[in-house]
């Protein structure tokens, strides 16, 4: 065993951290807690200040943690929007109020979202596909860059993003806080309302959040649709408004040594997608209808509805800790447009189809998980051994067709050890098998299309996808270093990873109105394999720390998207043909973190990334992948007050982002020059009837530049990111501590 660990690689990350007393609310023995107004706070920043620096000397992977405070301080219109200040944290947007992880260029089904201990389960493989997650519902958040497929199973790649509940309330206690927010650039309105209260082993936590916005503006007068001038009435991308609801509602028992939490929510959103692109001619738009208001949401738009319950469960004996986590998912989507015909389609929609003209797609998928684990320790070993399973129903509807319903079913295995062998050096090794099976269904159009059969010529419905059943299995490991002393932090991962095929890749075959292509799958394509490298150097003192993060990462059979020369005519406009395939790749780069302070009341940081990709076989080999990031560095200046002023806790804050341009690109992508960005951030903390409010500001793109990010949803449009946008939130907390209450009874 001793020589698998020097292999180096990775840990378990997730299960540290679910073994970690902090995650799972548990009081600590070696802390004394006092339940006054401000107990539930004042817990969470002790324990959590330990804790992270625990983490950052045991975890060989490269991980980042924030907390409510980091998002807070630098709310934007999604979760993953607010993460992307984060070195190697990208996003691809989707508007103003929706977005999807990119962690080092990877993205889609190879970054796993982790919401309470569950895999959350939408339709990620969409670029038009947001996260349907509440990010005032999140207490903290760890990013973990690089392939963890070992922790997570397939589709974790490239990354992993866990996002965590708040801490179990303290006992007899009942409050909460009520969040109000604003954003200037789409007049967006919103609040977040948080209630709690435990009395003795019983708790509740329950939340509801509102958002409103509406279109949102870029600074420019005229967009270029395809070389087509579309002018913008009041700089406004024309229905691109929304809204958003999120309901929580979190109940469970809390022990010593044992606890049940139930984790209930439902995430409904309505948004529109830019009219002027979005498989119409950009000519053919109504924008009178459009333009006569900036807050409703007309076609073509989509309504998502996410249901979510779980529940976690955790069991400490002598010598071992056992966790399990329950859950189901309900994932319903609805694509609205107005019926255009293509191809063979009849001019005018018939009125014996039960689908309704306005529905272009719908996605049903229902998702059922479950995961136990084990941990035991043994003398200088600390084993973790588990069991994951997932299984996924996802049914289609509508009067077009892209990706065929399916059926899936996983299930993974893995042990992990983390060995110390003194207190400056850890060995972290793991090992994991997985197997999984997809059954994709037959699809056949309604409507006839003419074939040429010899020199006849014959009408019949064509067949898009067949029934189709394929199985998959892997074996993955990792082993990892941890180094430290003193000053110094040296870390080390090397690791195998794989990726199942998705249902799209294996079985799509249609038009994807959102970027006027046609997309094929390849029934045949294998699992991707990943091998991958990570490092972490560091240095820390008193008054500055240094960081350096580089990795390496090579795919024998990276599956992506590839455009060939040929195009579709069965279904209109002879769009281009695109056709999923496989090459070797090769990636590497890393991230960079200085933090100097300057004063005690001043401080600076710089953050830097870097990524190259290149495909060294197959039909693009030479060329980059889809959706890769440029070159970027942030340089930040933070002044806070003095600790015994009465802005204690005020800070003013500066980022200069810089973004080099990027001319290595895969067709039909386009080079997208460089740009500079201002952004500030000032906020501070006062009372108010004994209770602590938290007021923030941001001025997002102070200069209002006009630029184009790389890896927007919109980017092929030549259409560019959102102008000034002003933030302002307050939040607003209050607590009731119920033991004082009993007494003033009595």
């Amino acid at each position: 065993m001793k020589s698998f660990y020097v292999l180096l690689f990775p840990l378990l990350l997730i299960f540290q951290t679910g073994f970690g007393q902090a995650k799972n609310g548990l009081p600590d023995s070696t802390l004394k807690t006092t339940p006054a107004p401000s107990a539930r706070q004042l817990k969470e920043v002790v324990i959590n200040g330990k804790r992270l620096q625990l983490r950052q000397k045991e975890e060989s992977l490269n991980v980042i943690t924030i907390g409510s405070d980091f998002i807070q301080r630098n709310l934007s219109g999604s979760l993953m929007k607010t993460l992307e200040r984060l070195p190697g944290i990208k996003t691809i947007g989707i508007g103003s109020g929706q977005s999807k992880p990119l962690i080092r260029g990877l993205g889609f089904n190879r970054v796993v979202v982790i919401d309470k201990g569950v895999k959350h389960e939408g339709q990620q493989w969409g670029a038009d596909h947001g996260l349907e997650i509440d990010q005032f519902a999140a207490a903290e958040i760890e990013l973990i860059k690089g392939a963890a497929s070992f922790m997570y199973g397939s589709d974790a790649i490239g990354g992993a993003i866990d996002i965590k509940p708040a801490n179990v309330p303290p006992k007899n206690a009942l409050g909460g806080s009520i969040d109000l927010i604003g954003k200037s650039n789409n007049n967006l309105y919103g609040s977040s309302i948080n209630v709690f209260g435990r009395k003795e082993d019983w708790f509740f936590d329950s939340r509801i959040t509102y958002q409103n916005y509406g279109d949102y503006s870029v600074p420019t007068d005229t967009v270029f649709v395809y070389d087509y001038a579309v002018r913008l009435h009041n700089r406004n991308l024309r229905n691109t408004a929304g809204q958003e609801t999120g309901l929580h509602l979190n109940t469970g028992y809390v022990k010593e040594g044992f606890r049940s939490v139930f984790y209930l929510s439902n995430i409904y959103s309505k948004s529109g997608f830019f009219a002027n692109a979005h498989g119409l001619e950009p000519r053919r738009v109504n924008t009178e209808m459009h333009d006569a208001s900036a807050r409703d949401v007309q076609m073509p738009n989509q309504q998502v509805n996410h249901f979510k319950l779980i529940n976690r469960s955790n069991y400490q004996a002598k010598g071992h800790k056992l966790e399990m986590e329950l859950g189901y998912q309900r994932n319903f989507r609805q694509e609205f447009s107005q019926y255009v015909n293509h191809g063979y389609m009849p001019p005018v929609y018939p009125d014996y189809l039960s689908i309704s003209p306005e529905l272009e797609r719908e996605f049903d998928k229902r998702v059922y998980s479950m995961n136990l684990r084990d941990m035991i320790n043994v003398g200088n070993h600390q084993l973790t051994t588990g069991f994951n399973s997932e299984y996924q129903d996802n049914a289609i509807n509508g009067w077009t067709f892209l990706v065929p319903s399916f059926k899936q079913a996983s299930a993974g295995v893995f042990v992990y050890d983390k060995y110390k062998i003194n207190e400056q050096v850890l060995l972290h090794g793991a090992l994991r098998y997985d197997y999984g099976q997809i059954r994709m269904f037959k699809y056949t159009d309604w409507f006839d299309s003419e074939l040429t059969a010899g020199e006849t010529i014959i009408s019949e419905k064509l067949i898009r996808a067949n029934d189709l059943n394929r199985s998959f299995n892997s074996l993955v490991w990792s082993a990892g270093i941890n180094y430290n002393v003193h000053n110094f932090l040296l870390k080390a991962n090397i690791g195998k990873s794989f990726r199942m095929p998705i249902a799209k890749e294996l079985g799509a075959n249609g038009v994807n109105y959102h970027y006027f292509s046609y997309e094929k799958g390849d029934a045949t394509l294998s699992p991707e394999q990943s091998y991958q490298l990570d490092l972490s150097l560091g240095w820390n003192e008193d008054r500055w720390s240094v960081l350096i993060s580089p990795f390496y990462n090579y795919f024998p059979n990276y599956i992506y998207l590839n455009p060939t020369a040929n195009h579709d005519f069965y279904y209109g406009a002879g769009n281009q043909i695109f056709q999923y395939a496989q090459s070797k790749v090769l990636r590497y780069g890393g991230e960079f973190q200085l933090k100097y302070k300057v004063t005690e009341n001043l401080s600076t940081e710089l953050l830097g990334e870097y990524l190259f990709a290149k495909q060294v076989s197959g039909d693009k080999k030479g060329y980059t992948l889809p959706f890769s990031p440029p070159a970027s560095a942030l340089a930040n200046l933070t002044w806070s007050p003095e600790s015994e002023s009465f802005f204690k806790h005020s800070y003013f804050s500066i980022d200069y982002r810089i973004t080099a341009k990027q001319n290595n690109i895969v067709p039909p992508e386009k080079k997208t020059p460089g740009y500079g960005l201002i952004n500030i951030q000032a906020g501070t903390k006062f009372g108010l009837c004994r209770q602590q409010l938290t007021l923030s500001l941001q001025a997002q793109n102070l200069l209002n530049t006009k630029y184009l990010n790389h890896t927007s949803f919109y980017r092929l449009i030549e259409l560019p990111e959102a102008g000034r946008n002003i933030i302002m939130s307050l939040k607003v907390p209050f607590n009731i501590p119920l033991n004082k209450q009993k007494k003033r009874n009595q």
